[in-house]
């Protein structure tokens, strides 16, 4: 079993940044796609961000140009490097490792944009 643990998360005003880290207990990135997923108050949980084993990526609509997911694979670890945020940003923020038939999230992390 993957354990996958994010952080980085807070309170941040509108306009500014934050990198959230998901640090995997071992090494998955040649297996697995990893994503960032993020969930508001009474709204449905959304992908926000995805890298491939082959380190493609892809984004929502709604953070391209402003968010950006990468990761270090000698530290088993996957960012979320996060600018220009915005109010509507504000959600928990989850990471997932995902295969065929497998799907492993971390535990989230609170994300909040407000002056």
């Amino acid at each position: 079993q993957v354990q996958l643990v994010e952080s980085g998360g807070g309170l941040v005003q509108p306009g500014g940044s934050l990198r959230l880290s998901c640090a995997a207990s071992r090494s998955i990135f040649s297996i697995y796609a990893m994503g960032w997923y993020r969930q508001a108050p009474g709204e449905q949980r959304e992908l926000v961000a995805a890298i491939t084993a082959g380190a493609g990526t892809n984004y929502a609509d709604s953070v391209k140009g402003r968010f950006t997911i990468f990761r270090d694979n000698a530290k088993n670890t996957v960012y979320l490097q996060m600018n220009s945020l915005k109010p509507e940003d504000t959600a928990v923020y989850y990471c997932n490792a995902h295969g065929l038939g497998y799907d492993q999230w971390g535990q989230g992390t609170q994300v909040t944009v407000s002056s």
